[in-house]
């Protein structure tokens, strides 16, 4: 009931509008925002740990909610291709790490997602919402490149195509 709660309260905010938005993202070309958060496992990433490969970063809403859940096994079903490539993939939501710890094992997701429970990451991204009882991360994604540079920003995500889309951006990219 909780979940339906959220997501019904998730779907009329997305049609809200994103003036509740108080920063805009990082332009393509400026380095990415710096981050220092826990992953589901209690482990702790920094944005430097990737350096030297290339990174999609996903910002979702709410774990084990229906959008969040599709885009996250659709990265879980492609995680091979990205590894091909020599990309890595983590997401990133405002939920906090015993939640990422339940919806990683339930969907078995073999890459990192991060706790963002202050937001922010997300508010450094320009995709955090507040809406004065819940802030969520807005679904919207980046590719950094080795040098930590931002090269690519989704702001229309679609859950069910968003992972072939970045597959075929980072291929395009590194063919560059």
């Amino acid at each position: 009931m909780k979940n339906l709660l959220i997501s019904l309260v998730l779907l009329a905010l997305t049609f809200a509008g994103s003036n509740l938005q108080a920063d805009g993202p990082p332009a393509e070309g400026s380095p990415a925002p710096g981050f220092h958060l826990q992953d589901q496992n209690g482990d702790w990433h920094d944005l430097q740990d990737y350096h030297g490969s290339w990174l999609a970063i996903y910002f979702y809403p709410k774990d084990d909610t229906p959008g969040c859940t599709t885009e996250a096994c659709n990265f879980r079903d492609n995680i091979y291709a990205f590894k091909a490539i020599g990309a890595s993939v983590i997401g990133i939501s405002v939920d906090d790490v015993g939640s990422h710890r339940e919806f990683s094992e339930k969907y078995k997701l073999p890459f990192t997602i991060l706790a963002d429970e202050d937001g922010e990451t997300a508010k450094a991204y320009g995709v955090l919402r507040d809406w004065k009882l819940v802030q969520i991360a807005s679904r919207q994604s980046f590719l950094v490149n080795p040098e930590g540079v931002i090269v690519k920003h989704y702001e229309d995500v679609d859950p069910d195509t968003h992972t072939q889309q970045v597959l075929n951006d980072l291929e395009g990219l590194m063919g560059e």
